[in-house]
């Protein structure tokens, strides 16, 4: 594989020696648990989002377990989310003890169809949270998403684990809702080197209940108050992650301008390329691209050194462990793009000799037999 579709390590040699530091500093401190590492991280983090308060956990999945409930989400409510998105949204739902409810997607945005979700809202009462997820780093549409929550009595928790820098309005993913969660996870636009997590709130009353979940309930040490988990974020991956954020607003821009490039490149090809929504700022954690000949693509391309991915091939609603028992209306869109769609290589590190190789391997592809539009 010449270009692979992500590359994790690139980011850690982009830094090698600041984060090397920050691991040395860590080591000679002793302490590695929830220690000034976290707490600054935290600070970092809330003010680079513009809210009050985050909240470091051991994983994305657990920030949203724990930012569910935290805003009082629990056993016996329904939770409005999508199937076209990581298992994990879905699944942090049931941990959270709640019942999932699947909306449709926008077939542009690949987010909630807010259509969808608004049929739902009317036709069952029972829901008392919306799960948004800004997929693939285009952000949900949160003005309508917030306004219909409000009529409906439901609080939102934004699942941003692919929208680090992303923004609708001015104002950027996590700093809409009631909480939002986070995932540190190695390939994501600001990445641990393993894993991590955050609940970002501007409730103080969230910001504390989600502290003392994440650590068995504590308020006083070892007197749970609530029943709690174990999902502590890690002194070594805070270290980390403080380093790596200085330059996720550089890293933000370049992903901006290679998702610019392979745009300017490949229009013309018959592919469907992503478009960004009026007043919305696209972070790109992936560049997804739609062809009813998808598969015969990715083997041409794999063919040429190119690496790609789909995300996601199966929707939650079909797959085992879901099948038959989640609860969801229509989801047209949500089916037909898990057969369209992959994603092509996109992490900062790329270089234009790289970007003009994928493009130039996309032409080919899609040259050398009979593609459609999606």
């Amino acid at each position: 594989m010449q270009i692979p579709q992500s590359d994790p390590k690139a980011s850690y040699l982009a830094h090698q020696g600041e984060i090397d530091a920050a691991v040395a500093r860590v080591l000679s401190c002793g302490r590695y648990i929830l220690g000034p590492e976290v707490e600054e991280f935290e600070r970092e983090f809330a003010a680079y989002l513009g809210v009050g308060q985050a909240v470091g956990v051991a994983n994305g999945t657990d920030a949203l377990t724990i930012g569910l409930r935290a805003c009082g989400i629990g056993p016996g409510d329904a939770v409005a989310t999508v199937s076209h998105t990581a298992v994990a949204t879905v699944a942090a739902i049931e941990l959270a003890g709640a019942i999932p409810v699947l909306a449709d997607i926008d077939p542009v945005t690949f987010t909630i169809d807010c259509d969808s979700l608004e049929d739902l809202l009317r036709q069952r009462h029972d829901i008392r949270a919306i799960l948004p997820v800004h997929l693939y780093g285009h952000p949900a549409n949160m003005p309508r998403i917030m306004d219909m929550a409000r009529q409906h009595g439901a609080k939102v928790v934004e699942d941003c684990a692919q929208a680090h820098s992303a923004s609708v309005g001015g104002r950027k993913t996590g700093a809409w809702g009631d909480a939002a969660a986070f995932s540190f996870y190695p390939t994501k636009n600001l990445g641990a080197i393993g894993d991590g997590g955050a609940v970002v709130t501007n409730d103080l009353d969230v910001a504390e209940r989600a502290r003392s979940l994440r650590e068995y309930g504590w308020k006083d040490r070892y007197v749970s108050e609530l029943a709690g988990v174990n999902s502590r974020l890690d002194e070594l991956q805070a270290a980390i992650l403080r380093v790596k954020l200085k330059y996720l607003g550089a890293s933000a821009a370049r992903r901006r301008e290679i998702a610019e490039s392979y745009t300017s490149t490949l229009t013309g090809t018959p592919l469907e390329l992503p478009r960004t929504q009026p007043g919305t700022v696209h972070a790109y954690h992936q560049y997804v691209v739609r062809s009813r000949d998808r598969d015969e693509l990715r083997s041409r391309l794999w063919e040429q050194g190119i690496g790609t991915l789909i995300h996601y091939p199966v929707p939650v609603h079909l797959q085992p462990a879901y099948r038959a028992r989640i609860e969801h209306g229509p989801l047209v869109q949500t089916e037909r793009a898990a057969h369209e769609i992959f994603s092509l290589p996109m992490y900062p590190e790329l270089e234009a000799e790289a970007i003009s190789s994928v493009s130039a391997a996309m032409w080919k592809a899609v040259s050398s037999g009979a593609s459609h539009v999606a």
